[in-house]
């Protein structure tokens, strides 16, 4: 969900800014992190070498700091009503301890943010969107409570997120809460929250994720985060735990066929486009965004018209980048664009390139054959279905 690909640099903005830190940074510099500006934060790049930590969490468990992520909650009898208001999903029907993938959209149909949304009682969710975008969604969201008998509020600063991702997720986990605990975790559906202890803390216990590994993700105090990620370092010893940066949180993501906000998510784009079926039109709010959705649908948009969103698998050696042009290979339309790479890079679990890529719908069909031009140079793709990745469940 975050919004930038992750690349190294110095610790202040462009504009000398100094970034914001996590309650975790001392942890990341006693274990010798190279770090990065993630959406005005100085997160953690990687710490041995992203290779290295892409194959811990596919193959045992990674532990991410997540701190630089949103976190915005809304109280109130209108809660439910509100936020199917706000956002293009239906956040009513989502039932108490359960969690739904979400989109907030300007009034033209375009994408503000993705983002999550736990129902925590039948008044009250915790609506999470990604780090670089916190402030524009808390904007919009307290403009649009107007009307409603809802308190909207922004608890970032104040909440630490920490996640363990991995086929040793739940083994982990499950050895730091209470015995009697221990079932929340191997019972907690995907897609789903619960309150559990940990060190005499009560925190609220995710699992979702975006490796396409199973995973959980933990909501706490600042002031307990450091505590907590020590525990998990020490007792996920065993399991093969291995901290993790933000590099191979993005390989991770890609294979998993996981969009990214600023690669492909933007306003300017729309869910058809994306291939996200979140929007519901069968409820009664006139959510933001509504009419114009309702258009870009009957329009066709994403689907015979414009252009869709597609994975792309090398047949070469050569990888695509964010950015690069995509190229009709044969028919009518050879050596001209037709797309545009969002994202792209060697696949460590797969062995060649992938990438995705917004074409034209004519080229979307898999097994159609693409170029990418790599600087200059045409390289060879085909075009597959989503994700490259899959777990064996």
């Amino acid at each position: 969900m975050t919004e930038t690909t992750p690349q190294q640099t110095q610790t202040t903005t462009s504009a000398d800014t100094p970034l914001r830190e996590t309650a975790l940074a001392a942890e990341h510099e006693a274990l010798g992190a190279s770090f990065t500006d993630f959406g005005g934060w100085r997160m953690p790049l990687k710490y041995t070498s992203e290779l290295t930590e892409h194959r811990a969490v596919r193959e045992t468990a990674g532990l991410f700091d997540l701190s630089h992520m949103g976190e915005i909650r809304v109280a109130g009898p209108d809660a439910a009503t509100y936020l199917n208001t706000a956002l293009v999903g239906d956040l009513a029907k989502v039932k108490v301890g359960k969690a739904k993938y979400s989109l907030i959209c300007t009034p033209d149909g375009g994408i503000l943010d993705d983002l999550i949304g736990y129902r925590i009682t039948e008044d009250e969710y915790l609506i999470v969107p990604n780090a670089g975008n916190r402030e524009t969604v808390y904007a919009a969201m307290a403009e649009r409570a107007a009307g409603f008998d809802v308190d909207v509020w922004d608890e970032s600063e104040a909440i630490s997120l920490i996640a363990v991702q991995g086929p040793k997720a739940e083994a982990i986990v499950s050895s730091l809460v209470r015995l009697d605990e221990t079932t929340i975790v191997e019972n907690l559906p995907y897609y789903a929250a619960d309150t559990v202890t940990i060190g005499g803390e009560e925190i609220l216990l995710a699992r979702t994720g975006y490796t396409g590994e199973d995973g959980f993700e933990m909501f706490l105090r600042d002031d307990k985060a450091g505590a907590l990620w020590r525990a998990l370092l020490s007792l996920g010893e065993e399991h093969g735990l291995t901290p993790c940066g933000l590099a191979c949180r993005d390989s991770l993501r890609l294979e998993a066929g996981m969009p990214l906000y600023g690669n492909e998510l933007s306003t300017e784009r729309v869910s058809f486009e994306a291939g996200l079926p979140v929007v519901s039109f069968s409820k009664e709010e006139d959510f933001v965004g509504r009419a114009a959705l309702q258009q870009a649908k009957a329009e066709g948009r994403g689907k015979t018209t414009g252009q869709r969103l597609v994975g792309l698998k090398g047949l070469g050696r050569r990888a695509g980048r964010g950015g690069y042009p995509v190229l009709a290979a044969e028919g009518e339309r050879a050596g001209q664009q037709i797309g545009v790479v969002t994202s792209g890079q060697p696949s460590p679990t797969l062995g060649h390139p992938i990438a995705m890529a917004y074409v034209d719908v004519e080229f979307t069909e898999p097994g159609t054959r693409l170029d990418i031009d790599v600087r200059g140079k045409a390289q060879p793709f085909e075009v597959v279905q989503l994700p490259f990745y899959r777990r064996e469940r």
